[in-house]
């Protein structure tokens, strides 16, 4: 079967899917969230959580442009922290969160903010990713308590330089560990490369039989 079949066929079962996907910087992961979106909801609306803020200019442009491209009877919620809230309170058969890389930076930064820190480099974590965990919690909490397929869009940042300050570290791990527990909770998870999805749970699974076979069952 071709993965936008399974994809498809989705859309009619009765459990609520998590469907992850994931990519780097122009991949094309927000555009096939959104196609994905649209096929498993057909004419239905679907819920679009964005955790975007329009923090200058740029960003401005940046939403503005993803508005306009969407549907216009979708529904948007802005919810920069607290996705499970729009989960909660705002019924469709398909919720797309775009996006988690965004959700992340938006608690370490009010961290920041919250403390007055005056030196980002001498950032702590501890108390910002426990945040960050709570959120996660309760949009997992969500998703299983409602009847919605959710499309989860996130970043994959740790294929890159290591950050050269704390905060970044501490970012690009916290976003690590977040994308882990959310594609080990996932019924799909999607790697986009160049535009191309690629189902990673798939090959992991089927890499999991052959290294069984290969090296036994691990203990």
């Amino acid at each position: 079967m071709e993965a936008d079949d399974t994809m498809t066929s989705m859309a009619s079962q009765a459990k609520p899917q998590l469907i992850v996907v994931l990519g780097g910087a122009r991949s094309g992961k927000s555009a096939y969230g959104e196609s994905l979106a649209k096929r498993l909801a057909g004419e239905a609306p679907v819920l679009y959580i964005a955790t975007a803020t329009a923090s200058d200019d740029e960003m401005r442009e940046r939403i503005a442009r993803h508005q306009a491209s969407r549907p216009t009877h979708w529904l948007t919620m802005e919810e920069p922290r607290n996705p499970a809230s729009a989960l909660l309170t705002t019924a469709a058969p398909v919720a797309l969160l775009d996006c988690v890389t965004l959700l992340v930076a938006n608690h370490l930064l009010a961290h920041v903010d919250d403390h007055n820190n005056p030196n980002v480099k001498d950032f702590t974590s501890a108390v910002a990713e426990e945040s960050v965990d709570r959120t996660i919690g309760d949009l997992l909490d969500a998703w299983r308590a409602q009847s919605s397929t959710l499309i989860v869009i996130s970043n994959e940042v740790g294929m890159g330089v290591v950050p050269p300050y704390p905060l970044g570290r501490v970012y690009r791990d916290c976003l690590g560990r977040v994308n882990a527990r959310l594609a080990a909770e996932a019924d799909t998870v999607l790697l986009m490369v160049a535009g191309l999805p690629i189902e990673l749970k798939a090959l992991a699974d089927a890499w999991q039989r052959e290294a069984a076979r290969r090296f036994g069952a691990h203990g």
